[in-house]
């Protein structure tokens, strides 16, 4: 029972390669729509540091409970949508790759502080950095795409990334919830994303 707990943190990095290893698709000539949606679902995927921040919010929801399982995910969903739009319309918003990496050090910390934060404390925090993210994939939108099939797409993805990480985060707590296994992986999404910030200095 602990090894499984203990494999949580790879399960999380074998997420991340997962993502990484995805190419885009090829899009059929006369079929925008589809070509939006498929390129909006892969975006998210594409990056370690949307992948990471995502799978995080999922856990982060995962370790609090309750009413968190539905509004940490609902709050990052529609602050990315806003985003989107923003990025999509041309308006400029400040260090979003720095923003985008930070939101992986601040989520993965929050997660291994004791005790979980609040749920209104939580869906701020992700809502925050969600608006960085979802300016990155809209103003990253194709030119030949439909917007609404893309930004489609891209929540698409972004409600599965959660998933995952709400699936990881309560198969953990079914198993032990003595144990920290949700403070180390936080710990270690932490330290991944100095990584990433490191590099977007």
């Amino acid at each position: 029972m602990t090894s499984r707990l203990a494999s949580l943190p790879g399960r999380i990095a074998l997420v991340a390669a997962m993502g990484l290893a995805a190419t885009p698709a090829l899009a059929h000539p006369g079929h925008e729509a589809a070509s939006g949606l498929s390129q909006g679902f892969l975006h998210p995927l594409s990056g370690l540091d949307h992948l990471l921040a995502m799978v995080a919010v999922g856990l982060i929801a995962a370790r609090i409970g309750g009413r968190a399982l539905v509004l940490v995910p609902l709050s990052f969903l529609g602050m990315m949508a806003l985003g989107g739009a923003l990025g999509a319309g041309g308006i400029g918003l400040p260090f979003v790759e720095i923003g985008i990496a930070l939101s992986v050090v601040v989520l993965g910390a929050s997660l291994a502080l004791r005790p979980p934060l609040p749920v209104a404390a939580a869906m701020v925090l992700v809502g925050a950095f969600a608006v960085f993210h979802g300016h990155a994939h809209g103003a990253e939108m194709p030119e030949t795409g439909s917007g609404l099939a893309y930004g489609l797409g891209f929540l698409g993805a972004t409600a599965l990334l959660h998933a995952i990480g709400l699936g990881l985060g309560l198969s953990a707590g079914r198993l032990a919830r003595s144990l920290p296994a949700l403070r180390v992986a936080g710990a270690g999404l932490a330290v991944a994303g100095l990584g990433l910030l490191a590099g977007a200095l």
